[in-house]
């Protein structure tokens, strides 16, 4: 038996787990074509009782107040809860996300998770 074949199809078979798993969430890190979606969105933050200029969204999370992202809404939304669990912790921090998916019906993300 020629054993040379084993590594080539354990890597092919993960390759296809992991593609299998990344089209059931929403992150889809894994997907061979994550930039299949096109995810429009505006971000409203206030921090400590002040509402964030749209250059001052751009600066703290290096995302534009508005925009539009051709991966899943869930990395977008990974993006701004990151920088906040990361970087700004002691803040009082709200973010209202509103987006749509592929111009389907709209969707809204807070955070702190209510």
């Amino acid at each position: 038996m020629n054993w040379r074949w084993v590594p080539a199809a354990a890597l092919l078979l993960f390759q296809m787990g992991a593609i299998l798993y990344a089209r059931t969430v929403p992150s889809r890190y894994f997907c061979w074509a994550p930039f299949d979606m096109q995810t429009e969105y505006t971000a409203d933050v206030t921090v400590n009782g002040r509402e964030l200029t749209a250059r001052e969204i751009q600066q703290r999370y290096r995302r534009p107040k508005k925009g539009v992202d051709n991966r899943s809404v869930q990395h977008v939304i990974d993006m701004f809860e990151q920088t906040e669990r990361r970087y700004h912790g002691g803040d009082d921090t709200r973010i209202t996300l509103r987006y749509r998916v592929n111009g389907h019906r709209p969707g809204e993300w807070q955070w702190p998770p209510r």
